[in-house]
């Protein structure tokens, strides 16, 4: 098939342009009349060689975010959806996304519904996307659908600020001690060990350890270059690794210093916001647990999903195999279950999501408040481990001259 660009008016004199795929011209123009509409142009498009950046084919978040708001609103008002992607694709600035959008639009104009045509970008539009707009499209209320998709995103979104801000300090304080600890090994040692030379005699074991260590970071820098690589490689690969990540955000629930709290915390509020914003859009249960297993980002939720939708399937309750699952806390099992027992259980997720997200904030402030003085404490520990190394065979040479 071959793609062909046409130009048309609608019954109301309004011009518009697209394209579609089709095997031959005259049946573009047939299919165009068939839907009422002018053509007043039709060919096959020009086939162009792009070269793809790497790094510029990214969706953001935000920009997937602000589609979606901007699409709801125009179905909301009345507007066509083929017509809303036709003016979304126009506006966007990301030229991925516009790629995309054009192939959807493309696919609705040739009959596909919308949600069929954004689950063949999966990359871009996730299960509970298609799925959201799926329920929209069956229900009839599709605009409130798409107006749920933008709220689920927006919450998701401030959810990685907030925990991106958390990371912040730490990451900055740790930089900033792998620097000065490079800057005394690199330029102070050498000038001490010049004097140490001179004077001879034996020196204490860690100003041994600083020396050896600055030889080797001047020396041999590249080794420390490719240790480095090497590590960050393997742990990534093993972390993308099926056990890897298993055996990661296992671990990341058992990090002291409120780390670990503030991952189950988030793995919560993600999936009490994700559940109810599928139960809400009218997706039947079972398949909102099953996306909801696959969209909560942590092993130990996909595993408690698996244990509630076999109780599910076989007549029994949600709140049940709750209990025995170590991540969800009483109160959000006396919550579900609550919520099972009024009919309401859509409102109490809604409910405990905003409870855990105000929850996450908190934390986030009161973990930096914590991890300030500790960091303060590493790299003045650095500095000062480093001086006293530096500074120790001055006070022995002191105590023989004396």
């Amino acid at each position: 098939m071959s793609t062909f660009v046409y130009t048309v008016v609608d019954s109301t004199g309004q011009q518009s342009k697209g394209e579609v795929e089709a095997e031959t011209l005259q049946s573009v123009s047939e299919q165009l009349r068939q839907r009422g509409l002018i053509v007043l142009d039709v060919g096959e498009k020009k086939k162009s060689k792009e070269i793809e950046l790497p790094w510029a084919g990214r969706i953001k978040s935000a920009d997937l975010t602000i589609m979606t708001r901007q699409m709801s609103t125009m179905v909301s008002s009345g507007m066509s959806i083929l017509r809303a992607l036709n003016v979304l694709e126009r506006q966007t600035d990301n030229d991925k996304l516009r790629k995309v959008l054009a192939d959807v639009r493309k696919n609705v104009e040739s009959g596909v519904p919308l949600s069929d045509a954004l689950e063949q970008h999966d990359e871009v539009f996730g299960p509970l996307y298609v799925s959201m707009v799926r329920a929209g499209e069956t229900g009839g209320v599709l605009e409130s659908s798409l107006h749920r998709v933008a709220d689920q995103l927006e919450k998701d979104e401030s959810l990685r600020r907030q925990i991106k801000s958390a990371m912040v300090y730490p990451t900055v304080i740790v930089t900033f001690a792998i620097i000065v600890l490079l800057a005394l090994i690199t330029f102070l040692v050498p000038v001490f060990k010049g004097i140490f030379e001179q004077f001879g005699g034996d020196l204490p074991l860690i100003t041994k350890f600083t020396v050896a260590l600055s030889n080797a970071v001047t020396g041999r820098w590249y080794l420390f270059i490719v240790g480095t690589v090497a590590i960050v490689w393997g742990f990534r690969r093993w972390k993308s690794s099926d056990k890897g990540r298993r055996q990661w955000q296992r671990f990341c629930l058992k990090i002291p210093m409120q780390i670990g709290g503030i991952v189950q915390k988030v793995a919560l509020a993600r999936w009490s916001r994700t559940l109810s914003a599928l139960l809400t859009a009218g997706v039947p249960l079972l398949q909102a647990l099953e996306i909801t297993g696959k969209t909560a980002g942590n092993v130990v939720v996909e595993d408690a999903m698996d244990d509630i939708r076999a109780s599910v399937r076989s007549g029994g309750s949600i709140s049940a195999p709750m209990k025995s699952a170590d991540i969800f806390p009483p109160m959000v099992t006396h919550m579900v279950g609550v919520g099972e027992e009024t009919g309401a259980l859509d409102t109490m997720l809604s409910k405990i999501a905003d409870f855990y997200e105000d929850q996450v904030a908190a934390a986030v402030k009161s973990l930096t408040s914590i991890l300030e003085p500790v960091m303060l404490v590493v790299v003045g520990g650095i500095v000062g481990f480093v001086v006293i190394a530096m500074y120790l065979p001055m006070f022995k040479l002191y105590d023989q001259i004396k």
